[in-house]
C-alpha cells in the first residue's frame, strides 16, 4: 500500500520543462491525491452511511456501522496508512467525542432514533468514530503533507484555548454561550500562525484561521450528507430532512481548532520528550 501510494506521488513529479500551467496543474492534483489520501476514514464512514441504509443483513444499522468503523481502523493500521501513535490519537478523539455526544443526546440537541444493542444512554457507540475520522483526517494530512506551523501559540495558550472551547460545547446548556468571546480570543491568539505544507520540493503556506474555516465548511457539508442518510436527526429534521444551519459551520470550525491543538500539542509533546532522550 505505501509502495502504490508513493509511486502515485511520483506520477505528479514536475520537471523544468513544464510550462506554468502544467507545473500548478500537477501541484494541484498531487494536492487533491494527497487531501483525498488523508480522508479516505470520514469517506469510509460516509459510504457506509449511505450503503446501510440499503443493505438489509439482519443486524442493527448502528451496530453494523460501529463493526465497519472498526474494521476499517484495524486494516488502515496493519496496511501502514495509519501509524500506532496516529491509532492512539484516534482512540483519544473517539472518546472525547463520545462524551460530547452523550451530553448532547441528553439535552437534546440532536437523537439517534434506531434501535441497537451497541447504544449507550441513547448514544450508538459508531458515533464516537464520527469525530475520530475528523482527527484520522488532521493526523493523516499532517503526515502526507509534511504540515509545520509556524507562530504556533505557546502551550499555554494553546491548551486554555482548546480548553474553553470544548468546555463551551457543554456549559452553554447552563450559562450565555461563550462562543463569540472565544472566536476573538482565537483570532487574537492565532493571529500570526500559518500552517506550512509541502508539495514534494516546493512549500506552500495558509493561514491558520482560514484553514479552521475552510475544513469547518467542508465538515459542513458532510454533515448535510450524513443527517440525509439518518446518521443522526436534529430536532427541525424528524418531520423531513432539511439543510443544517449554516451557523453550524461556526460549532465544527471550532471543533477543528480543539482537534488541531490536540495533535499539535502532542505532536510537540513528542518531539521534546525525542530530543530530551
Amino acid at each position: 500500500m505505501i509502495a502504490l501510494h508513493t509511486f502515485i506521488k511520483n506520477c505528479f513529479a514536475t520537471h523544468e520543462e513544464d510550462g506554468r500551467a502544467m507545473f500548478f496543474c500537477k501541484q494541484f492534483a498531487l494536492f487533491g491525491y494527497l487531501q483525498a489520501v488523508s480522508c479516505i476514514f470520514p469517506v469510509l464512514i460516509f459510504l457506509s452511511l449511505a450503503l446501510s441504509t440499503q443493505l438489509h443483513t439482519g443486524i442493527a444499522r448502528y451496530d453494523m456501522l460501529l463493526i465497519i468503523c472498526i474494521v476499517v481502523q484495524m486494516i488502515m493500521y496493519k496496511t501502514g496508512l495509519e501509524t500506532r501513535d496516529e491509532v492512539y490519537v484516534i482512540t483519544l478523539f473517539h472518546l472525547v467525542g463520545l462524551v460530547l455526544e452523550l451530553h448532547k443526546v441528553h439535552r437534546g440537541s440532536w437523537s439517534y432514533p434506531e434501535e441497537a444493542y451497541t447504544k449507550i444512554w441513547g448514544v450508538p457507540l459508531y458515533a464516537g468514530f464520527m469525530y475520530a475520522s475528523v482527527g484520522s483526517y488532521i493526523c493523516q494530512a499532517w503526515r502526507n503533507l509534511d504540515l509545520d506551523t509556524t507562530n504556533w501559540p505557546r502551550d499555554g495558550y494553546a491548551w486554555i484555548a482548546g480548553a474553553a472551547i470544548y468546555l463551551n460545547f457543554f456549559s452553554n446548556a447552563w450559562i450565555p454561550d461563550l462562543r463569540l468571546y472565544i472566536t476573538l480570543g482565537l483570532v487574537f491568539i492565532f493571529r500570526r500562525t500559518y500552517f506550512r505544507f509541502r508539495l514534494q520540493q516546493y512549500m506552500y503556506r495558509m493561514h491558520a484561521l482560514l484553514s479552521f474555516v475552510v475544513i469547518g465548511f467542508f465538515i459542513w457539508l458532510a454533515e448535510n450528507v450524513a443527517t440525509f442518510y439518518g446518521a443522526w436527526r436534529y430536532a427541525y429534521q424528524h418531520a423531513g430532512w432539511k439543510m443544517v444551519s449554516v451557523h453550524k459551520i461556526t460549532s465544527w470550525s471550532l471543533l477543528v481548532i480543539v482537534s488541531i491543538i490536540l495533535v499539535g500539542q502532542l505532536k510537540r509533546i513528542k518531539e521534546n520528550r525525542t530530543h530530551n532522550a
